[in-house]
């Protein structure tokens, strides 16, 4: 992957425009996830994903080819995201659960051996509980969560990403952990 990275890269430097097409199809769908696991909107999402994008094509010229890429764009997205957490208004709704199932993903419709409509609507809750309580921790923490156990990134990996030493990274998932032990020991 890296090795492909590198040389999509390289041309699409060089001005390969299908070489940028390329870099566009193999990270849009992890952009989009991430961006929505951040600010819990698709239409946020989409626009995080248009505007990584854009960013990366402007600043190609400074992409620095001795770190992944792949840790680059991550970081340009996560950044984004942040911002627009910051500039966002605090909104609350009853009605926030409601809509057109936008909390539910793809991990709820993959099948199993043993998936009955009992256990898949536990699972589907389940998920809504923990992904709810995601999104009420600190965005410092939660981004650091997503990044970790949603992108499945290494310690390393966030720590290049959001530009941190590795143990501030290790501290916050630690505390990102201890938030959501203590908001769902009693819902689970």
């Amino acid at each position: 992957m890296e090795n492909l990275e590198g040389r999509l890269t390289k041309l699409a430097l060089k001005g390969d425009q299908r070489a940028f097409a390329e870099l566009v199809e193999l990270y849009k769908d992890k952009i989009y996830h991430l961006g929505y696991r951040m600010l819990n909107n698709r239409h946020e999402a989409e626009d995080i994903v248009q505007e990584t994008f854009l960013r990366v094509y402007r600043n190609l010229d400074r992409y620095d080819d001795n770190q992944k890429f792949s840790t680059w764009i991550y970081r340009i997205a996560t950044n984004l995201c942040i911002d627009r957490l910051r500039k966002r208004k605090p909104t609350y709704s009853l009605d926030a659960e409601l809509g057109d199932q936008e909390g539910t993903d793809g991990y709820s419709l993959i099948p199993s051996d043993n998936v009955t409509p009992e256990s898949e609507l536990l699972l589907s809750e389940t998920q809504r509980t923990i992904y709810q309580a995601i999104d009420e921790l600190p965005v410092k923490y939660r981004s650091v969560m997503i990044l970790r156990y949603l992108q499945d990134l290494s310690l390393q990996e966030i720590s290049d990403v959001l530009d941190m030493p590795v143990t501030t990274i290790k501290t916050r998932v630690h505390r990102g952990r201890e938030f959501l032990r203590k908001k769902l020991g009693p819902r689970l």
